[in-house]
This record gives C-alpha cells, sequence and structure tokens, in this order.
C-alpha cells in the first residue's frame, strides 16, 4: 500500500503517536494521530530529520566485512583459525561535477553532429553536380543522335527522289511479270485439285461393292462366338462344353441377384469343375487376375520420341518391348549396354528404327527456348563501336602494339613476355571509340584464337617486317576466312634491320591476303610499336573500315554478349570477362551464362575502375555468378531469377547426360582394342589454371602428346587455386599436380608434404609442355640395342681335355672382352650365339684382348669351331626413347 496510518507507523518507529506528530509539525507537515501518511510526506519528514541530526549527506561511505574460517590440518589435532577483513570506501560525486561531466558530453556530441551534418552537406553538393554534369551530357547526346537520325532520313528520301524514269519503268515490269506467274501457278494448283477429286469419285464407286461386303462379314465375325482353334471339330466340342457349363445343374441352389453373379469365363468354369470333382492341389483363380489380353499378331509401329539422351528402360518403355530386346539388338550392333545406361540421340534413333518403329526427335528446352525469347526484345538500332581482335604469330608485336594505342604497359607484365589470355580493352580516339581484343600468339592458344575472331567485327593481323608470314599468321587468317570478318594487315617492327616490306606482301598473298595497291581488297598499315610510327594511320583505316560496315545494335533493354575469359578469384570468387553486344548491362541485372546463372553484384572495366552500366561493344568484367561459365558461352540478361536458375540447372544436366553417353559410347567402341593392345601406361595429371582459356589450351596440347605406347590422362580439372581436394585426388591416384599461374593453399601443402605428392608450378606455356613431355618419355619402353666391340678370325683349334675346343684367334677389330655374348659367324652366317667363357693370352686368363693381338678363346656349351670361323663380340646397350 502507498498510505499508511500514523499511529502503525509509530508502532513500526517503535516511538510514541505525540513524538511523531510533533515531528511532522516541525516538517511543516499537519497531522493527528487517526491520519494517514503518504510515501511523499514520509521522504519529506526522513530528509528533515537527517538535516537535524546529521546536517548534510555523507559524502563518503566506508564497508567493513570480516569471515573468519578454521582449517584443519591432516595428521594433526589442533586446529588453525583464520580471520580475514576487507574494507571498501564509496565517495559520492558532487552536483556539480555530475553537471559538468553532463555539459561536456552535450558538448562532443553537438559537435560530432555539427561535422557530420557538414560532410553530408558537401556529398549532397558533389552528387547534384555529378548529376547536373550526366543529364547534361546525356542531352548532348541525345541532341546529336537525333540530329544523326534526323540526318540519315533526309539521305534516305533524297536517295528515294533521285530514282529515275527508268527505273520506275523496270519496276513496274517486274511486278507484271509477278502477277502473271502467281496467276499462272494458282491455275495449276486448280486444276491439279479438281483430277484429284475426280480420281477420288471414280476409286469410290469402283470399291463400294467390295468395302460393304467386307463390312458385313466383319460385323457377322464380331457376332460369332470366340474360338482358341481354327479345327472345325475343335470348335463343335468347345461349343458342346460350353452348353453344358452354361445349362442347369441338377442341385438346387438359392437364386442370386444377377448384379451379384460373376462373370464366366473358361478357366472359371474349369476350375469350378475340378472342385466339384474334389481333384487334389486345383485353386481356383480369382477372376479379378485372370488376364483378358491377346497378343497382337502384328507388330505395332509406334512415334517413339526421343531426347538428346535416353536410358535403354525409357527407350524400351516407349517401344512397348522389353528391355532385354533392346539389350539383345545393341549387342547384334555391337554395343554393350546395360539397362539403366544412358544412351546418345543417335544411338536410340539407330536401335529404334532398327525395330521397326517411328523416330521423332525432340529437344527437351522449352522454358529455355521462352526465357531466351522473352529477352530478346526488339528496340531502334544505334551505331556502335567496332570490336578489333589483334591477331598474329608469338613475338610479333602484338601486345606491344595494343600498349603504345593505349599507353600502356601490359607485355612488361606478361611471364615470358608472351600472351597467355584474352585481353579486352576499349580505347577513345579523337574520331570515336574502338575495342580491342589481344589475342595469344602461341600454337596452344588456337581455340582462344578462333573465338576471338567469332566475337569481333574487324581482324588486324600483326606480321613482323622482318619475320614475315609463320604457322599462327596462316592460323589467324583462316580463322578471320571462317568467320567473314574483313581483314586489315598490320606490318610491325619497321623501324628494325632487315624489314622487308615486298616479301611480306609477297608471302600474304599467297594466302589471298592481298593489298589495295597490288589490286585487292586487304587494307596494308606499316607501323612500329615501339615509337609510334604509322600508329595513327592505322587507327584512322579502322574507323574507316567501321564507318563501311556501318554497324550497329540495340543500346537500350536487355543486354547480350559473350563471354571472353573467365576466371575463380580467391576473394572475388568467379569472375567472368563479358563482351557486351546487344542492350545494356546494369549492375544488380540476372545474367544467364551457358551452365552458370547470377545477378551482377558488381562490375569494372579493362583497368579495375566499377561502372554500373556499359553498352554495346564494351568489355567488363562482372562478379556474382554461381559458377566459372565457359570462355565463349553467351551471356544474356533474363527478367526472373527462378527460370534463370531452372535454365541453368537443365544444361548442367543435360551436359552431364550427353558428357556420359559419349564417354561410354568411347569405352565400348575401344573395349576389344584396348583387350588386344595390352597394358598402355597412363601419366596422370591434376592441371589447375588461373583462367578458363588456358585450362583448355593447356588440355588440348598435353592430349596431342598421347601416343600409343604412353597416354596423358587428366584425371582433374578447374580454374582457381590448388585445394585439399585435389591433393587429396591426386595421392589417391598417383597423379601430378600443376598449377598454372596458381598457387597451392596452406592446407594443400600441408597433405603434399605428408603425402610425398608431386607438385609443379608453371607461369609459361612452353616449360610445362616440355616437362610433361619429358615426364612421358619416362613411362616409354627402353629400347636395347646391340653393338659390335669386336671381331677375331679363328687361325687355329686347339683340343683340351678339360674345356674342350680351344680356338687360337687373331683380334682383327675392336677389342675382346671376357663374359661377353659373341657369335660364331662362318662364311658370314650365325652358326651359334652363346657366350664366351674364356679368354686367355698365353697361360694367363686375360679380361680384354685389343686389336692386333693373338689369344685364346673357349666358347661355352660348343665344341664345333673350325679355322676360318670368325668369332664376333657384342654389348647389349639400353637406349632411352623420346617422344
Amino acid at each position: 500500500m502507498s498510505e499508511i496510518l500514523l499511529k502503525d507507523l509509530a508502532k513500526d518507529l517503535n516511538k510514541s503517536e505525540d513524538v511523531l506528530v510533533k515531528q511532522f509539525a516541525d516538517a511543516g507537515i499537519t497531522k493527528n494521530a487517526s491520519d494517514s501518511v503518504s510515501v511523499e510526506e514520509k521522504e519529506k519528514l526522513t530528509t528533515y530529520l537527517q538535516k537535524q541530526h546529521g546536517g548534510e549527506q555523507k559524502q563518503k561511505m566506508t564497508l567493513q566485512r570480516k569471515t573468519k574460517t578454521t582449517l584443519n590440518v591432516k595428521g594433526q589435532s589442533n586446529a588453525v583459525n583464520v580471520e580475514v577483513r576487507k574494507k571498501r570506501t564509496f565517495v559520492k560525486r558532487s552536483d556539480e561535477e555530475i553537471q559538468a561531466e553532463r555539459a561536456a558530453e552535450q558538448a562532443l556530441k553537438a559537435e560530432a553532429e555539427a561535422k557530420i551534418q557538414a560532410e553530408l552537406d558537401a556529398k549532397k553538393e558533389q552528387a547534384e553536380k555529378v548529376l547536373a554534369e550526366k543529364m547534361a551530357a546525356k542531352k548532348e547526346a541525345e541532341a546529336k543522335a537525333k540530329a544523326a537520325a534526323v540526318a540519315n532520313k533526309q539521305k534516305q528520301a533524297a536517295a528515294k527522289s533521285t530514282k529515275t524514269d527508268e527505273q520506275l519503268q523496270l519496276e513496274k515490269e517486274e511486278a507484271d511479270l509477278q502477277k502473271k506467274a502467281e496467276a499462272e501457278a494458282l491455275a495449276k494448283i486448280e486444276k491439279e485439285a479438281a483430277l484429284q477429286a475426280e480420281n477420288a469419285k471414280k476409286l469410290a464407286e469402283e470399291n463400294a461393292a467390295r468395302w460393304a461386303k467386307e463390312e458385313a462379314d466383319r460385323k457377322a465375325a464380331e457376332g460369332a462366338d470366340y474360338h482358341v482353334t481354327t479345327s472345325s471339330e475343335a470348335r463343335a466340342a468347345e461349343d458342346s462344353v460350353d452348353a453344358k457349363a452354361e445349362g442347369p445343374t441338377h442341385r438346387k441352389k438359392k437364386k442370386k441377384a444377377v448384379a451379384d453373379k460373376p462373370l464366366e469365363t473358361p478357366y472359371s468354369r474349369r476350375n469350378n469343375r475340378n472342385n466339384r470333382r474334389g481333384k487334389k492341389g486345383a485353386t481356383a483363380t480369382p477372376s479379378a487376375l485372370q488376364q483378358a489380353f491377346e497378343k497382337p499378331a502384328a507388330k505395332v509401329e509406334r512415334d517413339v520420341k526421343i531426347g538428346e539422351t535416353i536410358t535403354v528402360a525409357e527407350l524400351a518403355s516407349k517401344m512397348a518391348v522389353k528391355a532385354t530386346e533392346v539389350i539383345k539388338i545393341m549387342m547384334k550392333m555391337g554395343a554393350m549396354a546395360t539397362i539403366n545406361q544412358v544412351i546418345d540421340q543417335e544411338t536410340a534413333t539407330i536401335v529404334a528404327e532398327e525395330m521397326g518403329h517411328k523416330v521423332i526427335l525432340t529437344k527437351e528446352n522449352e522454358l529455355e527456348e521462352s526465357v531466351l525469347a522473352e529477352a530478346q526484345q526488339g528496340g531502334e538500332k544505334t551505331s556502335r563501336a567496332p570490336v578489333v581482335t589483334i591477331m598474329g604469330h608469338v613475338d610479333h608485336g602484338k601486345t606491344s602494339l595494343l600498349d603504345y594505342i593505349r599507353r600502356a604497359k601490359v607485355a612488361d607484365g606478361e611471364a615470358g613476355g608472351i600472351t597467355q589470355h584474352i585481353g579486352a580493352y576499349h580505347v577513345d580516339t579523337d574520331k570515336g571509340m574502338i575495342s580491342f581484343l589481344d589475342t595469344p600468339g602461341h600454337a596452344a592458344f588456337t581455340s582462344m584464337r578462333s573465338r576471338g575472331a567469332k566475337a569481333t567485327d574487324i581482324v588486324v593481323l600483326v606480321v613482323a617486317a622482318d619475320d614475315g608470314v609463320m604457322p599462327q599468321t596462316i592460323e589467324a587468317i583462316q580463322h578471320a576466312k571462317a568467320a567473314g570478318v574483313p581483314l586489315m594487315v598490320a606490318v610491325n617492327k619497321i623501324d628494325k634491320e632487315g624489314a622487308d616490306f615486298d616479301r611480306v606482301k609477297t608471302e600474304l598473298s599467297q594466302h589471298d591476303v592481298i593489298s589495295e595497291e597490288w589490286g585487292g581488297e586487304n587494307i596494308f598499315s606499316f607501323v612500329s610499336a615501339k615509337v609510334g610510327t604509322g600508329v595513327d594511320e592505322l587507327l584512322d583505316s579502322i574507323l574507316l573500315q567501321a564507318e563501311m560496315l556501318d554497324l550497329s545494335a540495340v543500346s537500350t533493354g536487355p543486354a547480350s554478349g559473350v563471354v571472353i575469359e573467365s576466371r575463380l578469384d580467391k576473394g572475388r570468387g568467379p569472375v567472368a570477362s563479358i563482351l557486351v553486344q546487344q542492350g545494356e548491362l546494369k549492375q544488380g541485372d540476372i545474367v544467364l551464362c551457358g551452365l552458370e546463372y547470377g545477378r551482377v553484384r558488381a562490375m569494372r572495366d579493362e583497368n579495375g575502375n566499377p561502372i554500373e552500366s556499359a553498352g554495346p561493344s564494351i568489355p567488363v568484367e562482372v562478379l556474382g555468378l554461381s559458377g566459372v561459365p565457359q570462355a565463349g558461352d553467351e551471356a544474356t540478361v533474363v527478367k526472373d531469377e527462378k527460370k534463370a536458375r531452372e535454365v541453368a540447372l537443365y544444361r548442367q544436366g543435360k551436359f552431364r547426360d550427353i558428357k556420359l553417353a559419349r564417354q561410354q559410347k568411347a569405352k565400348l567402341e575401344n573395349m576389344f582394342s584396348n583387350m588386344e593392345s595390352g597394358e598402355v601406361s597412363e601419366l596422370n595429371l591434376v592441371l589447375k589454371a588461373d583462367v578458363q582459356g588456358s585450362l583448355e589450351a593447356i588440355c588440348e596440347s598435353l592430349n596431342k602428346l598421347s601416343t600409343d605406347e604412353v597416354k596423358v590422362n587428366i584425371i582433374g580439372r578447374g580454374v582457381g587455386g590448388i585445394t585439399e581436394t585435389d591433393a587429396s585426388l591426386a595421392s589417391a591416384s598417383g597423379a601430378i599436380v600443376i598449377g598454372f599461374n596458381v598457387r597451392a593453399d596452406a592446407t594443400a601443402r600441408k597433405l603434399i608434404d605428408n603425402e610425398a605428392v608431386e607438385l609443379r608450378y608453371y607461369s609459361i606455356i612452353y616449360d610445362l609442355i616440355d616437362e610433361v613431355r619429358s615426364a612421358m618419355s619416362g613411362l616409354l619402353a627402353p629400347e636395347f640395342r646391340q653393338e659390335i666391340t669386336g671381331v677375331a678370325d679363328v687361325r687355329e683349334v686347339f683340343k683340351s681335355p678339360k674345356i674342350g675346343a680351344i680356338a687360337g684367334c687373331m683380334v682383327t677389330e675392336g677389342t675382346i672382352k671376357r663374359n661377353n655374348p659373341i657369335r660364331v659367324l662362318r662364311e658370314n652366317v650365325v652358326i651359334y650365339e652363346g657366350v664366351l667363357e674364356s679368354l686367355r693370352r698365353f697361360k694367363d686368363d686375360a679380361t680384354e684382348v685389343r686389336n692386333g693381338v693373338e689369344c685364346g678363346i673357349g666358347v661355352k656349351n660348343y665344341n664345333d669351331v673350325r679355322v676360318g670361323d670368325q668369332i664376333e663380340v657384342f654389348e647389349i646397350i639400353e637406349v632411352k626413347r623420346t617422344l
């Protein structure tokens, strides 16, 4: 309760009521013994009494604490008393100190708020300034685009208005001829239709009687009884048995409703007769388990729909046959398969057609097609910058030329001075923007050059003036022709001694690359990447060629492009370099890249600067994909992340099934050849690289090293650093771990050291291929070669009772050594091959006898040595083989 009577309070305080009333009166509160006292009044009274007795409140308070314990020592009867005293003093702060501290805190808080407000104002002002600049640039660009569109329309209108009367007359004649041809075709079609109708009418009149008779016979056959045999006597016997079974029996049975009577069949009647006769072991077959199915007399031709992959069981189900029949057909065709094995579309088609069915090939990618159709929305096309690919032989100055154009030093950072990745850059010149793709020139990077040629508008072929046309130069020409893009030639290193321009033109003309000076279509530019001679003329030629091509693309809407390169970054995850070809790629878009998908978390340009959007012909680095896509995959922006995930998972599943089917097919095809060839040495490798393109090029180069005796088996490959999983795989399979521009983490290094796995790092593809070739050479079986060390002529033969025949010889060639294999030649024909048993000079044993010295030779287990024979001594030398 919040209130208490005064008399009760006096009892609690052990005071008289009069004293308590007087104390309340002194405190300024008038009370009687029967009045109630509130909490506020009690606090007021307490404060008054504290002032009267103790003055102001104490600023210090001391607490004392004393504890006593008894310790009993083992083995002694006396106990030890321990007393612990603790003292603690609390000091109360004054009101002035508290107020000063609060004032200081408020001042600091106000100062921080003022600083934050100032920073916000500055950022807001800067953002407004940047926004104003962007709006002005956008308005200026829109104005330029509108002006260009108006000029283009005026140009087209002027071109239309300049048509001559002769052209109009030709167009009119062409229209008349077309109308005449259409009328003739229509008359021909009507005539053929009338003729077909007349033939059908005649055919119906001729066959009407025969069809009517066949229909009557069919209806009569349906109404007759069904018999399981064709014999007339057997049919009569069946009818009599059925009549007896259906007739009334001698025993009277209680009548049942017709609805409750079960369906009678020959099986049920036979079982009923067995039960009546009391046969043991005869059990009635329930009517629900009796089959009425009849095997068709002829094979049924079915329409079998086959996707890209299908299992043997599914194929058998669609053809309504047993799986064993399908397996039997495949075995006859030479393919071994199991019921759950996945086979490819081609094999399934051959099997189905062999079994007499009609095959319908289907694609199970309706969802994928619908998603891509939604993404491909049309729009107004505008001009775009050209995409130029720099191609050529290794060390002809491709990257150096691009460095001079970009004012960068990329070539200085390349391992070994050669480019091993595709580099994408865009350069702003005085006359417009150009996007460049720099491709490697080494022979191993064929696929990377092919991708560069397919994703480009113009190919610039760099040829060194002092080196001429080389193998990769010819390959670059072939890629450009296959892609159907214009080819320009940049003759580099013109400032070096030995530069011969006519030689370069002559060698290129042999491959149908002819300069304009010689009457061809290819533009030639003579440049020096070191000093910059002719670079401006090269850029002008590129822009002129692009203007002639009239390149255009939709600059708004969902973006689409191609993956140039991809890698796995330890801190940022999967990173893909994408060249935008259509639309605008923005941060936050959902991108579908081949087997992977994801939301664009961040975008960077080739210099590593963050950007928010990229238009056509702009290369960007994209972060946020679910995995590392394959280089060359198409990148498409889709609207729904759920559909993108479903398409990516569908593609991954189909890729896995197709890969499994192809592997199984290869295994089955090579099964007997592998059994005949015997064991083949394999060099197991686990390969990790920094980017997808380098991984692909290295795998192709290593697979080309395989021979009939030694095979490269890449059991694991991937993009990114070497992990513990890679080390475990290498340890289990006895493989070598190879890292190309990547390193192993601490856990992987520890496991590699413990398991003694061989780990090698490389940064140049030449070194990697050479060392793998050396390792494969060590797996080759050695070659043994016989080398003749000496020849001795038999001059005399001596007989010894202990040893046998001893040939007295003269060494005519080389040196005769003891315990070497020998051949005995008679008239240059080998008559015996064995081992030299003894070699003596006079009566002393000798280890070797040189040319021109006489000796005695004993041949082991052979005594038919004659005068005039030759003894040939040889050694077997082991020769290591190389690839």
